[in-house]
């Protein structure tokens, strides 16, 4: 048992590394010089939010209904562990919003004591904040012992990292930071997936009752920064119907990989 269970972190610890380095590999073009449309970043994190959206879902909550009513032996009490371990989840990311101070690359800073901390720290922290439930779900879904769905959410976050490091690097450089420093914030969000991978693959091994809660409060925890953060980030300057479109291709192809990895 405890050789799975360490079989079961390190998955989760290589699955938030992959997700890593893709949000590093999708800022690499701002080394190189390169930009970005407004309308084309709008696109990209609107796929990054149907990618999240779909993850959430088919292979998050839906396995957490699984597992719980599996558990409990009754599916109504499976659906109000999920709705429980959801508004966890959700209401987690609420607290570290309104807790944390952080800037937001448009509304600008939120959290208490903003203002005494460097403007670059606050990028680091609001991006913490999008991409920790990020590496949670990976090690989550590798921690219930199926590395097929975990590969399937591995993947599907890792592709929405891509344009995601990228559109953090883009927007950075646009705020004044230069090149070098811009891909080095970029590589720093990818950074705490692995942590959020140990995290979540680790409490779902070491306790196998907390897997169905572990895999809600994951898909909450994303689902609220789907809300809060990204939608209306890609409806702010007039491009919401590419975004729109990019969240639903987003969605499909997730869904598509859930479907034959899983």
């Amino acid at each position: 048992m405890q050789g799975l269970a360490t079989e079961t972190i390190w998955w989760g610890l290589m699955g938030g590394l992959v997700a890593a380095l893709a949000t590093t590999a999708g800022a690499v073009p701002v080394l190189l010089g390169r930009g970005m449309s407004q309308r084309t970043g709008d696109t990209m994190l609107g796929f990054a939010a149907g990618v999240m959206l779909s993850a959430s879902y088919f292979s998050l909550i839906l396995p957490g209904i699984e597992v719980a009513t599996e558990l409990y032996g009754s599916i109504v009490k499976a659906a109000l562990v999920a709705g429980a371990g959801i508004a966890l989840g959700a209401g987690f990311v609420a607290w570290l919003n309104a807790t944390l101070p952080h800037e937001h690359f448009v509304t600008g800073q939120e959290g208490k004591e903003a203002e005494a901390l460097a403007r670059i720290w606050l990028f680091v922290i609001a991006i913490t904040i999008h991409n920790f439930p990020e590496g949670l779900s990976i090690g989550v879904s590798f921690g219930g012992g199926d590395v097929a769905n975990g590969l399937s959410v591995m993947t599907g976050i890792s592709l929405q990292d891509v344009p995601e490091g990228l559109a953090v690097a883009v927007a950075l450089t646009g705020r004044g930071y230069s090149r070098g420093r811009a891909f080095f914030i970029a590589m720093l969000t990818g950074l705490v997936e692995p942590l959020g991978g140990f995290v979540g693959a680790a409490a779902v091994s070491v306790a196998s009752g907390l897997l169905p809660w572990g895999l809600t409060f994951a898909a909450g925890a994303m689902l609220y920064i789907i809300s809060h953060e990204i939608l209306p980030e890609t409806h702010r300057n007039g491009h919401q119907d590419r975004a729109t479109a990019g969240l639903i291709f987003g969605l499909v192809l997730m869904m598509i990989l859930d479907v034959t990895l899983g």
